[in-house]
């Protein structure tokens, strides 16, 4: 039974790819700069779209609990893309991530981003 299932799965990715799981963290020392790039990503999340259709899956965006483990970074992004193409045009066309970028760029002391296929 292991087996078919090991098998299914190999299956599964051949034929399609899973979703992208994508996770921003970002350090931003002021708070007022910290609640403008939340608000723009309540912007963003209204208006990303890829060939005049909405594009991001899903998206979740919020305050870092404190935690010494999270080493400073204070705001957490996890998005979700239908593939690794439509993060790619995230990372180079999105006129809607642009202008999160042009907010965020500035105010940030440091970014930290990686991304995932879901295996799940």
């Amino acid at each position: 039974m292991a087996l078919r299932s090991i098998t299914s799965l190999n299956l599964r990715s051949a034929k399609a790819m899973a979703p992208i799981e994508r996770i921003t963290l970002f350090k931003i020392p002021n708070e007022a700069d910290r609640d403008r790039v939340l608000e723009q990503y309540k912007v963003l999340a209204k208006t990303a779209t890829k060939d005049g259709k909405p594009y991001i899956v899903a998206a979740a965006v919020g305050v870092s609990v404190p935690d010494p483990r999270n080493k400073g970074y204070n705001i957490s992004v996890k998005t979700t893309f239908a593939s690794l193409d439509d993060m790619k045009y995230y990372d180079t066309d999105c006129e809607a991530h642009k202008a999160l970028k042009a907010i965020a760029g500035p105010a940030k002391e440091d970014v930290l981003t990686t991304y995932y296929e879901n295996i799940l």
